[in-house]
Order: structure tokens, then C-alpha cells, then sequence
């Protein structure tokens, strides 16, 4: 029996890495998924080799530390959620993954790329953000601006690049490891990437371990969360704890909520809170029906 990490998953074959480097396509075992289990890129898994041409059996996965829905992948520890100028940054997006990198305990960092065609999606981020804990960086792939910031920052971790379809992760990953990864220019009609990333693997180099995952533009709030569990997700409203009126305020423009007078006075970002208030909108109706 050995173990390793699963490196990509494709058609029902999974490929395993040992720690030696030596690699191995294996099958999961019919116990997994009896157990409701699916093996994802960045598990640890036990297995047992094939011999020859045969493929081996993936056997057991190991307890993960983290797991993402969307991408779906395992034990990332370093979230490198990307954004650029074009295509137009969905930033309910970006508020909705923070959501699931807060709840699975995963580090995020927001990296807007492609800085030099525009400052514009930078300067949004860092006043939207400025007070949630995230780190920011301004990057280029073109040019290379902030692209050893960026590096050293992703040393040490198990990293994913999340974000919409075109913002170029593939291109910043290339630079990042120095391989060569196909990815096509943005349509303009759409303004999505054509023929971009269409499954995830685990990519490394330059001392740095990637999970390099498909585009995507829709997230799905948590199921069945109550909205109780939302405002300790947001670190901005952490100064005003203790201070609304209500004790269960959940800061939706309740008579006293200190969250609301601090907007008001403009100490949070306005565009922010009206997410924040959509996504708890939906949270709360899904949470009323959760038994329809």
C-alpha cells in the first residue's frame, strides 16, 4: 500500500503522485463511492500500484484539511482568487468564494491581474476590501508587475486560482511555474476566454504547488446555512460586535445596528454591505423553505 496526492482527474482515472515524484493511474475503489466519496484533485490518498499496462486501485482517502465545492478540489490552503479588468469583475463572486475560504479556514488573497490595462478594478478592490481582512495584490502577467510579490506569497501552500472564465490564471500560472499552459484570448462578444482551463490538475514548479482549475462565473450560496452563521464571516463588522441594539441583529438596517450607522458614516464600504445584504436575503429565504 502506498500514498500520495491526487495531480488530475479525468474520466474516472485518477492520477497519483508520490512524494519521490513517481506517478501512478489508478481507479477508485466501488467502497468510495458506497461511501458518497469522489476522490478530488488534492487528496491524499492511499493505493495500490497496477502492474504493466493495468491501472491500480485508489483504496482510501485521507482526512481533508479544506474542500471547495466550486472548484472542486481538497487540502488547498492558499486561495489566490483572481479578478481583472475584462472581463467585468463579478465582485458578488468574489464575496461568495471569500464565504466558502472563510468557512473551510483556507487563506484568501485577491489578485487582480492584467493591472496594466486598468487601474480601475485594483482601486475598486482596495476600497471594497479595506477593512475585510484580504490581501490585495496588483498584478500583470504581461509585464510582470507584482509578480514576485505574488510568488512569495504562494510559497509554503497548496494553492488554487478561483475566478471567472478569462482573467488569466492559466497565463499567470505559466509565468508563475515557468510551464506552458493553452489558454486562448477573450471573446469579445462574451468576454470570457475561449478553450481555457476545462479540468483541474495539480501543477508544479519554481518551488510552488498549484491547483490550476477551470474557469467559472456561478457560485451558489451554502445550503442550509442559517443566517446567524454570516455576519462572523465578514471581519469588518468585527469592531461593532456587542454594539447593536438587538443581540441577534444581523446588521439588514435593524433599528440600533451599529454595522448600519457605521455605514452610514461611512466607515464601510457601501457597495460591500448591499451584497452583503443580498447574499443574506437569499441565505434567509432559502433557510425559511429549507423544508418545502
Amino acid at each position: 500500500m502506498k500514498t500520495g496526492q491526487i495531480i488530475e482527474g479525468r474520466g474516472g482515472l485518477y492520477t497519483v503522485a508520490e512524494d519521490n515524484g513517481d506517478t501512478w493511474v489508478l481507479r477508485a475503489m466501488n467502497k468510495l463511492r458506497r461511501a458518497n466519496l469522489t476522490p478530488l484533485v488534492g487528496d491524499r490518498v492511499r493505493f495500490t500500484p497496477g502492474s504493466g499496462e493495468e491501472h491500480g486501485w485508489l483504496t482510501d482517502i485521507l482526512p481533508r484539511t479544506s474542500y471547495c465545492l466550486r472548484p472542486p478540489v481538497a487540502n488547498i490552503d492558499l486561495l489566490c482568487l483572481t479578478v481583472a479588468p475584462t472581463p467585468q469583475p463579478d465582485w458578488l463572486l468574489v464575496d461568495k468564494v471569500l464565504l466558502f475560504a472563510r468557512m473551510q479556514h483556507i487563506i484568501p488573497l485577491l489578485v487582480v491581474n492584467k493591472c496594466d490595462l486598468s487601474e480601475d478594478a485594483y482601486q475598486d478592490a482596495q476600497r471594497m476590501y479595506a477593512k475585510a481582512n484580504l490581501p490585495v495584490l496588483r498584478v500583470s502577467a504581461q509585464t510582470g508587475q507584482g509578480m514576485d510579490m505574488l510568488h512569495q506569497a504562494m510559497q509554503g501552500h497548496l494553492c488554487c486560482f478561483a475566478g471567472q472564465s478569462g482573467v488569466g490564471k492559466s497565463r499567470l500560472i505559466s509565468e508563475l511555474l515557468g510551464i506552458e499552459l493553452i489558454s486562448q484570448s477573450i471573446s469579445e462578444r462574451i468576454e470570457r476566454g475561449k478553450q481555457t482551463t476545462r479540468h483541474t490538475s495539480l501543477l508544479t514548479g519554481r518551488g510552488l504547488r498549484v491547483l490550476d482549475t477551470p474557469g467559472f462565473s456561478l457560485l451558489e450560496t451554502p445550503e442550509l446555512m442559517e443566517p446567524s452563521e454570516l455576519p462572523p464571516l465578514y471581519p469588518e463588522f468585527v469592531p461593532y460586535q456587542g454594539q447593536c441594539r438587538f443581540l441577534t441583529c444581523l446588521h439588514n438596517q435593524e433599528p440600533g445596528c451599529a454595522v448600519t450607522e457605521a455605514e452610514q458614516a461611512g466607515l464601510l464600504d457601501a457597495d460591500r454591505m448591499a451584497r452583503y445584504r443580498q447574499l443574506l436575503d437569499t441565505i434567509q429565504t432559502n433557510w425559511r423553505e429549507r423544508y418545502d
